[in-house]
């Protein structure tokens, strides 16, 4: 049984069992119809978004890998979940007007919209890729090496009984089971991780640390610094993180299928706008729950854990939670998988029926839809549960796939953002965008992983060739991709008429939009301060 306890193994099941009743539960009132199973009828509230895109967002790679970065380096890591908060206003107050105004129901679909079907195309190749390979793929095999390390149970069989868990309440109750459930996982995610993190706090006397001072001699000053970063360590700078996660979380917070699928379902465009906010709200904790742990595991475990950084979380588990608390946390990393799965079969479904089939045979029936959406769903479901436990080495995985997103981010951030705030780009400027600026990031990621230059591997990103990180990389194909966008605008002479939606003035927030986006922006300018 590893390290849990009977009790333990007997609240896990509970778990299991509780979220798919309460999935089920909340799919009984929905309407049999394509806008109650794909947008649960656009009856959405901010509380449910914004915990919705929480829970989609943290995943249990993201549970291990930050209490593993912040073992290693420290909060700095943390800059990636409190830049997100930023982000996330991006969304509420640039993005979400004109999703909702335009009343999609899709990404893809806006992009058709704005320019024509080519790029609609594109994009929801990339978007249903992108849920494959990346939130479900990943989240199987991480939670799988979860359960094989603490039940012994073998990864195909770890994935197959999450994949089945996972699949009941989303292909049968749609995204209104997914937005439910995703709530509830929100607060065993948010109460698991609070709860190892006050028990390593209380564990600090034992070895003689009193203070915050005390700590920070214990731990290195530096892992309790928000902006510090030695570029000769790891390569790259903090405006390198600030610069090229920016492009990266557009992208994600405000492009992604999977991520605004929740503002699209949303009762109306004040609720969109507060389930944003609310979400960049909960992104200031995971760098006080998830990777503090990790720095504090520096000082109570560091001979343990030695160079076997990965086995920060789990050792966190063993040494800290009693017998049936075990349980919780392990529960906790359960959600994370789940939530993330069951967020991207749905939006994949979506993809699917509203951006391919409607296309191949317009006037479906909603019954065709919802069936086709269920049919999709489970084909994903098996696909995923078939190539990822081909992942191997999760850590040099994940962090390949990461670089791979920014192959196509910046090009797709480039034809929402400027196809938002100009009217001068074309159908052709986004349609050359999205082909020549994922060609080129892709060309370049190819010579770095596989063409040696000079007897140099990595030459790119290598110092002794030129020096460019992937985060740099990133934001450097935004200017390309930016560059090729309005090129193409400024010589294509073909005449395109762009919905009058786009033209309108974006309605002046509410003042409990305005107040919160306000006091958002402040408590982070205090953390900041805090951790500078």
């Amino acid at each position: 049984m590893g390290l849990v306890s009977g009790i333990d193994a007997i609240i896990i099941c509970v778990y299991f069992i509780v979220i798919i009743l309460i999935g089920l539960w909340a799919s009984r009132k929905q309407k049999n119809t394509s806008s109650g199973y794909f947008l649960a009828n656009k009856t959405l509230t901010w509380s449910v978004i914004g915990a919705s895109l929480f829970a989609s967002n943290i995943s249990t790679v993201h549970l291990v890998g930050l209490a593993e970065s912040g073992f290693l380096d420290g909060i700095v890591w943390g800059n990636f979940e409190w830049f997100s908060s930023f982000e996330l206003i991006l969304l509420a107050f640039i993005f979400i007007p004109f999703y909702i105004r335009t009343k999609i129901s899709t990404l893809p679909e806006f992009l058709e919209k704005r320019y024509d079907g080519r790029s609609r195309i594109i994009l929801a190749i990339f978007s249903i890729l992108a849920a494959l390979f990346m939130h479900i793929g990943v989240s199987f095999y991480a939670g799988a090496v979860v359960i094989e390390n603490l039940f012994g149970i073998n990864i195909l069989i770890s994935i197959i009984i999450i994949a089945i868990a996972t699949g009941i309440y989303t292909i049968i109750g749609g995204l209104v089971s997914v937005v439910v459930t995703e709530s509830v996982q929100t607060i065993i995610l948010i109460a698991g991780s609070i709860t190892i993190t006050l028990l390593a706090i209380y564990e600090l006397p034992d070895i003689g640390i009193n203070s915050y001072e005390s700590l920070k001699q214990a731990v290195d000053p530096d892992r309790l610094k928000a902006v510090s970063f030695d570029a000769n360590k790891k390569g790259f700078t903090f405006l390198d993180m600030l610069f090229g996660h920016l492009v990266l979380g557009i992208w994600y917070w405000c492009t992604d299928q999977t991520i605004v699928q929740r503002a699209l379902g949303a009762k109306s465009e004040k609720q969109a706008k507060l389930g944003a906010l609310f979400a960049g709200f909960l992104k200031i904790l995971p760098v006080f729950i998830m990777v503090v742990p990790g720095i504090l595991a520096f000082a109570l475990f560091q001979e343990e854990i030695g160079s076997e950084t990965k086995n920060v979380l789990p050792v966190l588990i063993m040494n800290l939670m009693p017998i049936g608390l075990k349980g919780l946390m392990i529960a906790a990393l359960l959600a994370a998988v789940m939530s993330s799965v069951a967020a991207a079969l749905n939006s994949c479904s979506t993809l699917i029926v509203f951006d391919v089939f409607d296309k191949i045979k317009p006037h479906l029936s909603d019954k065709s839809k919802i069936k086709i959406g269920k049919i999709t769903s489970a084909t994903v479901l098996v696909l995923a549960v078939a190539w990822s436990p081909f992942l191997g080495d999760l850590g040099s995985i994940f962090a390949l796939i990461n670089q791979m997103f920014s192959i196509f981010a910046p090009s797709i951030v480039v034809v929402f953002l400027w196809g938002i705030l100009s009217k001068k780009g074309t159908s052709n400027a986004s349609f050359w965008t999205l082909c020549l600026g994922s060609l080129f990031a892709g060309t370049i990621f190819i010579i770095e992983k596989y063409i040696p230059i000079n007897s140099i591997e990595n030459y790119i990103s290598n110092p002794e060739g030129l020096g460019i990180n992937w985060l740099r990389q990133t934001y450097l194909y935004f200017i390309i991709s930016s560059f090729i966008y309005f090129s193409v605008s400024y010589f294509d002479k073909s005449k395109q008429s762009i919905p009058e939606t786009f033209y309108l003035k974006i309605k002046s927030p509410s003042k409990t939009v305005n107040t919160l986006s306000i006091v958002l922006v402040i408590v982070m300018l205090i953390i900041y301060a805090t951790f500078y």
